[in-house]
């Protein structure tokens, strides 16, 4: 897939890693050009835009800012009519252990709103940075687990797609409306691993018998 990556923290990376390795194509742009650039040069595949050059051809639009950054930074890309934008923020307060907005919306049905011509999914906000950058294996032969949650079928399976190519078991999760459950859920896995102190290499998943 070609795909365009906003943002250059430790999401981003990981990001940039992960997809590269699975030979996409990826444009990756942030507030600061000069880090994108230093993080492109890290792997094959990956190039560094200004915003306004960022989407290009790209199929896909992955936004790894912080939920406050998500509307402008997803303005700044230019048309994104039929993209496939996947939100993977999360709207949390400063000290990480409660979220700013939710019960009756969520950071995805607002981003939804303010881009109504993509096509928004929700994926990869219960992944800590670590955990997405070392990958999907876990101890014990464990494979991590992405919930997708979307209105457009096709974007939907895109990010399924997208999640299952570098290596991920996926859980569709419905319409856009569960990413009002699905924040929750990466606020939890944020308090288990900061405030009860399992550390970072932590994620939820979804088990069949």
């Amino acid at each position: 897939m070609k795909i365009t990556v906003i943002g250059t923290g430790n999401m981003g990376s990981g990001f940039a890693k992960q997809l590269s390795s699975a030979g996409h194509i990826v444009r990756i742009t942030g507030r600061d050009i000069d880090k994108a650039k230093a993080l492109a040069e890290q792997f094959p595949n990956v190039t560094a835009y200004a915003s306004s050059e960022a989407l290009g051809d790209s199929e896909v639009v992955i936004v790894a800012t912080a939920y406050t950054d998500a509307v402008s930074a997803l303005q700044g890309l230019g048309d994104l009519t039929g993209k496939v934008v996947i939100d993977i923020t999360n709207p949390l307060s400063a000290d990480y252990m409660s979220l700013t907005i939710g019960h009756i919306t969520s950071a995805s049905e607002e981003i939804a709103k303010a881009v109504p011509q993509a096509h928004v999914v929700k994926a990869f906000n219960t992944l800590f940075a670590q955990v997405l950058a070392d990958g999907p294996k876990f101890a014990d032969n464990q494979r991590g687990s992405v919930f997708v949650a979307g209105d457009n079928d096709r974007a939907k399976q895109t990010a399924i797609s997208l999640a299952q190519s570098i290596g991920w078991n996926t859980v569709d999760a419905g319409g856009l409306i569960n990413a009002r459950y699905l924040e929750p859920l990466a606020g939890l896995n944020i308090y288990l691993g900061y405030g009860a102190g399992l550390g970072t290499s932590i994620a939820p998943a979804w088990l069949n018998k």
